[in-house]
């Protein structure tokens, strides 16, 4: 019965053991949990950083001319034919501003030539009449010192219509020039005291606004009788009007009130015989009125009104790009018709045609031996010296580019080189494409003959740099109440957020100005921000960053606060 008893109890301890021992191999035992999450880190590094823009566009010339026959339009129908007797600058080869691009032949060209003299005269007058400076002297107008309005005459400056930054149009009547060293009276007599008076006679003068008795003298008689009255007080009779003209004590002004009459022979003051109506200074004998000449702003006034001037005395400078563009453009035409003048009156049977600029022939329009009318366009040439680029940015980028940024620009066509520009405009108002908005800019490229009007250009738009400042990484970078904020491991494990100052920022690092220290460890990535159903073995890592970066996770005491990604 033992014997049972001790088998039974054996087989229950085989059972149970194998059972546990079973479970112990099936059943892995309880993971280990940290006390804290676990931190993936970079170091704060010192180095250099660039920030740009890159862009994609097309060139443009930014000058660009025609080439013409010489002569004029207005003269096309006097049976003027030019033949093209050479062409010595081919499509795609570089021209000097003046160089002979192409010569034609005429049977006669002096209509021509008569016409170009006209021409000149011309402009030159307009020119002088703009600036007020004589014929002869056309060539010291400087297009950017404006156009100044002077003096016509001795006298006093009135009705000064202008102030300074103000747009004055063309024919407005900037002031009057006075000269108000003698005055102008118009009075009318009756019958019988005009019967009393004649052409040149002395009469006194008395004005009412100061004492004295003044003399004149009667200038003008008119001797038609017209009605005297108005609508409330017809025609009581007939009067006839004289004008009577005298000199200027000081005092007088227009619209003054007198009174007109006959001295006596002896002079006597108190003899005087004063006609019946009174009148009223009309204004002075010599009087010019100041013009505008150009649509421009006043930049400057020189006068005030009531001013005493000399004749020839500045009053107004008026400029502005308009006005600069129109005398500019004066003195190159007429530089270019004394040229083709002279050139005309050189070779009276042949005639030769310059560039009008540095550039590149794009094309003739015409072969050799057809024929051309004056003015009648031959070609085209483009300057590559001096190009422009059109390109668009996003909204985040155009914050980056700033007027007069340098550019450096590549081609498609020309591998291995590199042009220079700089940014020349950027638009301020951006417009909507696919649901982005677009900004314009504007690249002004230093070009080379190679160019070529449109041609894909990529430019890179440098946005600034900076060198051996403080760097750190943009995944370690995150905002709370829209300041820029990381999260740095302390030596003992703990964490701490400091806020930080950031100045040029990448695709992979920012700047930072103030906040950090190099050597910094700055958190990355946390085990606090994997979901719970994700799980950190020993071989793989949810956290950001390689093997070695992994490496300098760490445990921690603190939980991971929220954070909100910057610069991402």
């Amino acid at each position: 019965m033992s014997q049972r008893i001790i088998m039974i109890f054996l087989i229950l301890i085989i059972v149970f053991g194998g059972g546990f021992y079973a479970y112990r191999q099936l059943v892995p035992p309880p993971v280990q949990e940290t006390q804290g999450p676990v931190y993936s880190t970079k170091p704060v590094t010192r180095g250099d950083i660039s920030v740009g823009v890159d862009v994609t566009g097309s060139l443009n010339p930014s000058r660009s001319g025609g080439i013409q026959v010489p002569g004029s339009r207005e003269y096309s129908t006097d049976n003027v034919q030019y033949i093209i007797s050479e062409i010595l600058a081919q499509e795609g080869e570089e021209v000097k501003r003046g160089q002979v691009i192409a010569k034609l032949v005429a049977p006669g060209l002096q209509s021509q030539i008569e016409s170009l003299q006209t021409e000149i005269r011309t402009n030159k007058e307009y020119l002088s009449e703009l600036t007020g400076l004589p014929t002869d002297r056309i060539y010291e107008i400087k297009p950017g010192n404006g156009i100044t309005l002077r003096a016509p005459i001795d006298g006093r400056v009135t009705e000064l219509s202008i102030k300074e930054g103000t747009e004055v149009p063309q024919g407005q009547i900037v002031a009057k020039i006075v000269d108000d060293s003698t005055y102008r009276i118009k009075a009318k007599l009756f019958p019988n005291e005009f019967e009393q008076v004649r052409k040149g006679q002395k009469l006194a003068i008395r004005f009412t606004v100061f004492d004295g008795i003044y003399y004149g003298n009667i200038t003008e008689i008119n001797p038609n009788p017209i009605p005297d009255g108005d609508d409330k007080n017809p025609a009581r009779g007939f009067v006839y009007w004289i004008t009577v003209e005298g000199k200027n004590p000081g005092l007088v002004r227009a619209n003054l009130e007198v009174w007109l009459g006959i001295p006596s022979p002896d002079n006597d003051e108190t003899k005087i015989q004063w006609f019946s109506n009174n009148a009223t200074v009309d204004g002075f004998s010599k009087e010019e009125k100041v013009l505008s000449t150009a649509t421009a702003i006043a930049s400057t006034v020189y006068v005030r009104e009531m001013d005493l001037v000399k004749k020839g005395d500045p009053l107004v400078l008026l400029s502005g790009s308009d006005i600069e563009d129109t005398i500019q453009e004066r003195l190159d035409k007429i530089r270019e018709k004394e040229k083709q003048l002279a050139d005309l009156l050189a070779k009276a049977g042949q005639t030769e045609i310059r560039a009008s600029m540095d550039g590149v022939i794009a094309r003739w329009d015409k072969q050799v031996g057809e024929t051309a009318s004056p003015r009648e366009w031959l070609g085209y040439i483009f300057n590559t010296s001096d190009m422009e680029m059109w390109a668009q940015v996003d909204d985040v980028d155009v914050l980056m580019v700033k007027q007069g940024a340098p550019v450096k620009i590549t081609l498609d066509a020309l591998p291995g080189e590199t042009f220079q520009g700089e940014v020349a405009q950027v638009e301020t108002m951006g417009k909507a494409e696919n649901g982005i908005p677009q900004f314009g800019i504007y690249i002004r490229v230093k070009g080379g003959p190679k160019l070529r009007p449109g041609m894909q250009a990529h430019a890179h738009i440098d946005a600034g740099s900076a060198k051996n400042v403080l760097l750190v990484p943009l995944e370690a970078i995150f905002e709370e109440d829209n300041t820029p904020k990381v999260e740095i491991l302390n030596k003992d494990g703990t964490t701490k957020i400091v806020t930080v100052k950031l100045g040029l920022m990448n695709d992979k690092v920012a700047e930072v100005k103030s906040g950090l220290n190099e050597g910094d460890l700055v958190i990355t990535g946390s085990s606090a921000d994997v979901l719970p159903s994700q799980h950190i073995g020993s071989k793989d890592t949810l956290l950001p960053g390689n093997k070695e970066e992994t490496g300098n996770q760490q445990s921690g005491n603190e939980n991971n606060k929220d954070k909100t990604p910057s610069g991402k």
